[in-house]
């Protein structure tokens, strides 16, 4: 394995300074944000890095539960911070993080388990990691799906009060749009698979590769691991634009868009 210096990442990180002025010449306004997600970046994978490092030499369940539960809190707050019609309140973190539990853990656990089976089962090596991608993926579709439904709904309220008014029932009306929430969401990780191998080497496999993994066994994991997370993203998405599509009618089969935060 190639060791990395220093003088490595600042030579890669003159490159996303060069686009952050290049993008600030273009009035396109995404320099500042650029530049703090770079920052960001850096500062929590060598955060991250050096408590793998702690944790992986003293493997403790109590601590990976701790790790895990910030995993899934974060990722249940970005699920929400970006959509255009995001849901007030607490209800999109609620419904974000449940789905993303519900379907990622078990995801893992599976894993865990059952197909990779380490031992210890908690083995923080691979229980990071596979968790780590399986909420990064899944934060995603959900995130996708979500704004899709917010956004259907809201542009499509008069149509919708239209059809409950005509005897209707929700499920009926918001069939349509919760099937293509689902679809929307999905979308990434489909076209991810589709092209693996003949387009792009996904990044655990090309990781593993570069570590000196034989070529043969990554491919094993990745492909592992694409089946495990659009299982994952797929029931994640279900279960969080189910809730949701409930949630925006009353006990009266009225529709009511009091859980949206309308951006002005």
């Amino acid at each position: 394995m190639i060791h990395l210096t220093p003088w490595d990442l600042v030579i890669a990180s003159i490159l996303i300074i060069m686009l952050a002025i290049t993008s600030f010449m273009m009035q396109l306004n995404i320099a500042r944000q650029l530049l703090i997600a770079a920052s960001r970046n850096v500062i929590q994978l060598l955060l991250v890095g050096y408590i793998l490092k702690l944790i992986f030499a003293n493997t403790n369940l109590f601590y990976l539960g701790g790790i895990a539960a910030v995993m899934l809190l974060v990722a249940g707050f970005e699920i929400n911070a970006r959509q255009k019609y995001p849901l007030k309140r607490w209800v999109g973190f609620k419904i974000g993080t449940s789905a993303l539990f519900l379907s990622s853990f078990a995801m893992a656990l599976v894993a865990l388990l059952v197909i990779v089976a380490p031992t210890p089962w908690y083995s923080p090596q691979y229980a990071i990691p596979l968790l780590g991608m399986l909420l990064g993926n899944t934060m995603n579709g959900i995130s996708l799906g979500m704004d899709k439904l917010n956004q259907s709904v809201y542009q499509q309220r008069l149509i919708i009060e239209q059809r409950l008014m005509l005897g209707q029932d929700y499920q009926e009306v918001i069939q349509d749009i919760r099937a293509e929430s689902i679809r929307t969401g999905m979308i990434p990780i489909i076209n991810s698979m589709a092209i693996a191998g003949l387009v792009s080497l996904p990044g655990m496999m090309t990781g593993q590769i570069l570590s000196g993994t034989p070529p043969v066994e990554a491919v094993k994991y990745q492909i592992l691991l694409f089946f495990l997370i659009t299982a994952g993203t797929g029931f994640g998405i279900m279960l969080a634009v189910s809730m949701i599509a409930r949630r925006l009618f009353d006990d009266r089969q009225r529709l009511s868009l009091a859980l949206l935060k309308i951006k002005s």
